[in-house]
Formats: structure tokens, C-alpha cells, sequence
């Protein structure tokens, strides 16, 4: 990897500095992110929202299930982010092979459900290490950062319940008054499919709008990680200094 390339200034931070960068950093280039994840985004969410007609829970389940999947082709739009490179669709098609299907099912399996998936991700992705090598350096990575990268999961899986708990709220509280108590009922206490319905898409809408921030502060973090572990600040301030 070129450091010299990199168009952040690299230097050791603290694992939720390092995340609050890759907020900024999806912020940033927002423009790549949501042009290559919103039309993937859709066409599952759509093929999801199909399955509704077996069980009205299902599309929920699917959008929550692949999240994992919709994270791939973040980390490649972020990790040419980093390099100041823009990402469009065409791009994301042509590398379909890394970004969407190599080991697939292991990261709708025994992945799928890591506290520390968006940290540890970018490593498997980019590094493409495989069995023994892949573990130890998952070792590595979350040696002194397992606390941290949990937290940060944590946090964001928070975000996600409470913004879903608020739609579903403002929905009752815009309804005219007469109607808020059976609308209460219908979306929180009785199960019903049309509640189902809707949850299910407001919570498709909070999975487009939070989880590239997600991605984006878990890519972070192992880029901090990887500073620490490779001193890429020193690297690249020499590298900076040579080449003037």
C-alpha cells in the first residue's frame, strides 16, 4: 500500500477519535457512498419487501440478515475514499467479484452475527488472508481494541433501535387524535401485518441512511489500528518530506 498516497493525515488517535473520522470521512465523500450502496440497497430492500407475502416479518429479517453484505461495498468505496479516488456504480460492478462474492457465505454465517464486524472487516476484505493467517491477524487486530470496537457496535446499534422506536412514534403522534390510540395499537401491541409493513420500511430507511456511517467508523478504526501496529504516520511524514 502507497501511505504516501493516503489522503488523510495519518497519526495515532484514540479509538473513538479514530471513529468519529470515519464519520467525517463518509461525510466527506458522501456523494460516492450513497451513489454505489443506495441502487444495492434497493434492489435488495425490493427483493426483501417481495417475501412479505409468506410472512409479513420477513423482509425485516432479510434487510437485517445482509447488512453484512451491504457492508462490502462500503469498505471498497471507502478504501479508494482514503486515496482520494471517487467511486461510482460501474466501478463497484467491474471488482463484483471481490467486493460482493468472495466469501460470501462466511459472512452471512459464522460472521454475520461479530460485535466487531465493521473493524475487523476491512482487514478481511483488503488484506484477502485466508485460515491460520486470517485468525492471527484478527488476533492482532483486536488485541487491546475488542472493548472498543464493541462499544462502537454497540453504540450504532442503539442509534438504529431508537431512531426505529421514533418513526414509529412520530407516525402516531402526526395522526389526527382521534385515531393516535388505534394506530398506537395497531403499530405496537397487536401484531398486526400492515404495523409489520411499516416498520419494515422505516427500518430499510434507517439501514440507507446509518449503516455507511457504521462502515465508515469501523474502517476508521483499523486504519488507526494499522498505523499503530505499522507506524504509517512516520512512514508518510518521511515519505511527505522526501518528496519536497
Amino acid at each position: 500500500m502507497r501511505v504516501d498516497a493516503i489522503a488523510l493525515h495519518l497519526r495515532p488517535r484514540s479509538m473513538s477519535e479514530a471513529s468519529d473520522l470515519g464519520v467525517r470521512l463518509v461525510q466527506a465523500n458522501a456523494r460516492s457512498v450513497w451513489a454505489c450502496y443506495a441502487p444495492v440497497w434497493a434492489v435488495v430492500t425490493l427483493i426483501a419487501l417481495a417475501f412479505g407475502s409468506i410472512e409479513s416479518w420477513l423482509p425485516g429479517l432479510i434487510l437485517f440478515w445482509l447488512k453484512p453484505w451491504f457492508d462490502r461495498t462500503l469498505v471498497y468505496t471507502l478504501s479508494r475514499a482514503v486515496f482520494g479516488t471517487p467511486t461510482n456504480l460501474a466501478d463497484v460492478w467491474l471488482a463484483q467479484r471481490e467486493v460482493w462474492w468472495r466469501q460470501l457465505l462466511a459472512t452471512l454465517t459464522l460472521r454475520r452475527l461479530s460485535p466487531w464486524r465493521s473493524y475487523t472487516q476491512p482487514a478481511l476484505q483488503l488484506e484477502g488472508q485466508r485460515g491460520t493467517a486470517w485468525r492471527a491477524r484478527r488476533r492482532q487486530l483486536l488485541r487491546g481494541k475488542q472493548g472498543a470496537a464493541m462499544a462502537m457496535h454497540g453504540a450504532f446499534a442503539q442509534i438504529e433501535g431508537l431512531l426505529l422506536i421514533g418513526v414509529m412514534v412520530l407516525v402516531v403522534w402526526f395522526a389526527p387524535e382521534p385515531s393516535q390510540r388505534g394506530l398506537f395499537d395497531m403499530l405496537f401491541r397487536s401484531g398486526q401485518d400492515i404495523g409489520q409493513w411499516l416498520a419494515t420500511i422505516a427500518y430499510a430507511g434507517i439501514v440507507l441512511v446509518v449503516e455507511p456511517f457504521y462502515v465508515g467508523a469501523g474502517f476508521a478504526m483499523y486504519l488507526n489500528r494499522r498505523v499503530e501496529l505499522e507506524a504509517w504516520d512516520v512512514e508518510q511524514e518521511f515519505r511527505l518530506a522526501f518528496a519536497s
